[in-house]
Formats: structure tokens, sequence, C-alpha cells
């Protein structure tokens, strides 16, 4: 039994590590992970590797394929374009509930987020706006207090990562977000639901949108 425990750890270690590289792009969207080296890097046999890589494989970031063998997933136009409506939903409703059981206490919590957001954007810094970002809609939803909700918008935000902050590459994109998040933060100061819940909606579908335009100039460009 301790043996299996130990192997799972492991296993679960690798996980961890491997999935915060992808989301990294480190290794790249697209490349074969070679098995061998990859578990000498990381110090462990190849029996946790494939236990990790199997886990990946469920959370949709990696694609195992028989007698291929392992490749970072990839997200395509498609699949950016199935995700990207659904989590407006779900974030959507996040936001309305957020909206209607606020507090002085939750508030003030995003309210120091957004003040990072704020500093990030004025700086112009990408990476630290992305993290804040992040910590932003993490928070709305534990704030929501619905475990489930939050635990479905978890795995897709999982994927979505491979996609990393794209969008706020693109120019003008990084003001556009900040004012979809400063209406956003009225809403929820106001206490109003279904305006948070369609501005939520909203500023998804805006990243949607950037990122549908960068993979197709991507594109143009690539057959150009």
């Amino acid at each position: 039994m301790y043996a299996l425990i130990q192997r799972s750890s492991l296993a679960q270690q690798a996980v961890d590590l491997l999935r915060e590289r992808i989301c990294q792009h480190e290794p790249l969207p697209g490349q074969r992970l070679d098995e061998a080296v990859l578990a000498e890097e990381l110090g462990i046999s190849r029996t946790p590797l494939r236990e990790a890589l199997k886990v990946l494989a469920t959370e949709g970031l990696a694609d195992l394929r028989p007698h291929r063998g392992c490749f970072i997933a990839e997200l395509t136009l498609t699949d950016l374009a199935d995700i990207f409506p659904i989590m407006a939903i779900l974030e959507g409703c996040v936001a309305s509930e957020v909206a209607k059981i606020r507090t002085p206490a939750s508030l003030r919590i995003l309210d120091e987020l957004h003040d990072r957001l704020e500093k990030h954007a004025a700086s112009g810094n990408i990476d630290h706006y992305y993290e804040a970002n992040y910590a932003f809609h993490d928070t709305l939803q534990q704030l929501a207090g619905n475990r489930w909700l939050q635990a479905v918008i978890g795995d897709l935000r999982k994927i979505l990562k491979l996609s990393r902050h794209r969008s706020l590459r693109m120019e003008g994109r990084l003001q556009a977000s900040l004012q979809e998040h400063r209406a956003l933060m009225k809403a929820l100061h106001t206490g109003q639901p279904e305006l948070a819940e369609q501005l939520m909606r909203a500023h998804l579908l805006a990243q949607l949108a950037t990122l549908r335009d960068i993979m197709t100039r991507v594109e143009a460009a690539y057959e150009g």
C-alpha cells in the first residue's frame, strides 16, 4: 500500500509540474513529448510519468495518440468558438450571483484585485495583468459560493490556458479589457445582477473575437 501511495504522489507532482509548464507554453502546443527524456528530467520512472500524462489528457492539455506518443494539445479556432460561449454563460452566472450577495468585505477584496489590474495596465505589463485577471475571475467564482459551478469553470479554464494571454497582445485589447472590468466593478458595487451578467458575458466573448482575429491573421500570413 505504501508503494502505491508513493507512486501516486509522484504522478500527481508530475501532473502539477507539467500542467504549469504546458500553460507557460513550455513545451509548445503540438510538440511531441519524449517520455524517456522527460522521465529523466523529472527524476521519476516512466510509470508515474505515463499516469501523469493520462491525467493531462483527460484535462484536454495533452493528446495521447496510439503508436505515436504524447503531444501537447493545440486549441483550434473551432475549440475556442465552442468553449468561450460556454464560459461566457457560466462566468455570467458567477457575476450575477456575486452582485446579488455582495458584501462590503467581498467588494473590498475585488477592489484590491481590480487595483492590480489598473496598475499593470498602466505599466503595460501583460504578464502581470494576465495573472491578476486570472486571480480576479477565480476570486469571483469563490465569492459566488457554488462549488459545482466553480469546478466546471475550473476545468475549462485549464484548457483555455493553452491560449494564455494571446488576446492581450493584440493592440488595444489590454485597455479594452480594463474598461470591461471597470464597468463590471460598477455593476457589482451597485448591485445590478442582470447587468453584471451581461457585462461578464460580453467580456468573455470579446476575448473570443480577439483570438479569432489573431488566429485568422496568422493563418492568412502562413498561407501567404
